[in-house]
């Protein structure tokens, strides 16, 4: 049986890739499944420190739901449809979105509906000069379900996720980094390169620290700033006891890089070397 999902790690860093070709590397339910548990072990795995999803062949990096497996829920009643699909679909988002570690889709071709979705979801992006996006659901007669609806407008705006999201046209590349949908465009042969390189420039940092940014952002952006504060305040609280934070300081005071490795820590009254001088740009 084929594995819905590719995954191999290279130089500390994952790379998933959807392997449906044949369907565009449509969701059916099969495939959202597997992509969960490997995101549940990778988070776990030390030896993984950054995550590229992606999509098989030349034409998709996913190109939404399997329709005819999701129009199968359809007929069995709203609580099958909402339990199969809605809700499966929504973990996958809500996972990518949560995740402690950084997760770049390297989005290779359409990317419509769910995969549009997934890319939305991510932290970080970079699209292909080839890739082209679009929210379709209209077209079914229905909202987007995956978190559409929801994270679009946060991005984009209202205005211009609701000229997307009820219209259902496609848009270019270009158009999802206007909207802040993806981080980079780049030439087609250059997108794992890119997508590489963007992982190593990250992974090059403590992981506690990348872990604490990317909770704080997930958890702080639909907040109020005050409320948003707090998060941030709670992630400095625990890297505060960390060898990695006293190595940070260490390295810059010593003008030389920092060498993590984040297994140890520090009791909180040895954490910050009192020199005066740790707000200090470099």
């Amino acid at each position: 049986m084929t594995d819905l999902v590719l995954s191999e790690t290279r130089d500390r860093i994952a790379i998933l890739t959807l392997n449906r070709p044949d369907k565009l590397n449509a969701l059916n339910y099969a495939l959202i499944d597997r992509l969960l548990s490997l995101l549940d072990l990778i988070e776990t795995d030390d030896g993984v420190r950054a995550v590229i999803l992606t999509g098989a062949g030349e034409r998709a990096f996913s190109a939404g739901a399997d329709i005819r497996e999701f129009s199968s829920s359809v007929a069995e009643g709203t609580d099958a449809v909402l339990s199969d699909f809605v809700m499966r679909g929504q973990r996958l988002t809500a996972r990518l979105e949560a995740f402690r570690k950084p997760v770049i889709a390297a989005v290779n071709g359409l990317a419509f509906g769910g995969g549009c979705e997934i890319t939305e979801a991510v932290p970080l992006a970079i699209a292909s000069d080839r890739a082209l996006f679009a929210k379709p659901e209209i077209k079914l007669a229905m909202p987007p379900t995956f978190g559409g609806t929801q994270r679009l407008p946060r991005l984009a705006g209202r205005k211009r996720a609701l000229e997307l999201l009820l219209t259902g046209d496609a848009f270019s590349p270009a158009r999802a980094l206007e909207l802040g949908l993806v981080n980079k465009v780049v030439p087609h042969a250059q997108l794992m390169p890119a997508a590489f390189d963007l992982a190593r420039r990250i992974t090059v940092h403590s992981r506690a620290a990348v872990a604490g940014i990317l909770t704080a952002v997930a958890r702080g952006i639909n907040q109020s700033i005050a409320e948003g504060l707090l998060v941030e305040a709670e992630q400095f609280a625990r890297m505060a006891p960390t060898a990695d934070l006293r190595e940070g300081l260490d390295a810059w005071m010593e003008r030389r890089q920092p060498a993590y490795d984040g297994s140890r820590a520090h009791r909180p009254r040895d954490a910050v070397r009192q020199t005066g001088r740790v707000g200090t740009s470099p």
